[in-house]
């Protein structure tokens, strides 16, 4: 029955958490991390920069006069890409599942995240496809990064199980026929797989 098992990426794959670089950032900047998440969240600059609409260099130069930042694109970028610690899914699982189905990646990123984790992890190599919003220009739940997930896997919805931890991107994937399910640990995703007959 699946052709296609489809995965988001931060809290999925990867932990992160931007508390991480909000708190990083109060050392380069006059505001405090709170001050700084109402600062960003003020401007549409980081659905632009997720949606391909601006260029690394020019967004990190749009942020650093937002924020009054006294920091070089390196030094940002490193700042930028801490949030992402642990993996949350084990490689072999990932390796398992792409010897038997079509495995994707879905997920809300920007071109300096993304590039990070695929110089530091590992686990990317075992997807066949990943649809990006930065590269499709659009972000979940919008219903454009879906169909172009649909049309990467060459399968139809109800062919593929997709997960992801937030609820509105599990119902967004539903809506188009997609068997989707809210992840919250390895353990019940198993579970979720094992329920299907999905194996790896």
């Amino acid at each position: 029955m699946y052709k296609a098992i489809i995965f988001d990426l931060g809290n999925v794959l990867l932990q992160f958490d931007f508390q991480r670089w909000y708190r990083a950032l109060e050392s380069f900047c006059p505001y405090d991390a709170a001050e700084i998440r109402r600062g960003i969240a003020a401007t549409d600059l980081m659905e632009r920069f997720e949606t391909g609409l601006i260029e690394p260099p020019d967004f990190v130069a749009q942020l650093s006069g937002i924020l009054a930042l006294d920091i070089d694109y390196a030094g940002f970028c490193r700042l930028w890409s801490s949030i992402f610690t642990d993996p949350l899914i084990p490689e072999a699982m990932l390796e398992g599942l792409a010897a038997r189905y079509r495995l994707v990646l879905l997920s809300n990123t920007n071109a300096i995240h993304f590039e990070t984790i695929r110089e530091n992890y590992r686990m990317l190599r075992h997807f066949h496809e990943r649809i990006l919003s930065y590269e499709v220009h659009a972000m979940k739940p919008r219903r454009e990064i879906f169909q172009a997930a649909l049309e990467r896997c060459g399968c139809r919805p109800e062919e593929c199980f997709y997960t992801d931890d937030i609820a509105a991107y599990v119902e967004a994937a539903q809506r188009l026929g997609m068997d989707a399910v809210q992840f919250e640990s390895l353990a019940q995703l198993e579970r979720e797989l094992k329920a299907r007959g999905i194996r790896w």
